[in-house]
């Protein structure tokens, strides 16, 4: 690998051991938990007061659309297009 130049930046982005999948990737009875919420203001606002926050542990019920996770003991069913906002982290609980 050759020499950075003073100019050359390095942005590292690996933040986790483990694989951060939109959860709309996630079949059924698969689990992770709640890296990142991304999306607009309104719409993470919204996740984030149905509990939806990151460290949360979730489970699908249902994938698709509608997609349905389990949160908490609760259902939750998300709109169109919401569940690919939410990022998580399907590696093993530490």
């Amino acid at each position: 690998m050759p020499p950075l130049l003073s100019s050359e930046r390095v942005v590292l982005s690996h933040v986790s051991p483990h694989e951060l999948l939109p959860l709309d990737l996630l079949a059924a009875g698969q689990s992770g938990r709640v890296h990142q919420v991304v999306g607009p203001r309104d719409e993470v606002h919204r996740l984030e007061e149905m509990g939806l926050r990151q460290g949360s542990h979730i489970e699908v019920v249902q994938p698709g659309s509608p997609c349905i996770i389990r949160l908490a003991g609760q259902r939750i069913c998300f709109r169109p297009g919401e569940a690919g906002h939410v990022l998580v982290d399907t590696g093993p609980v530490p």
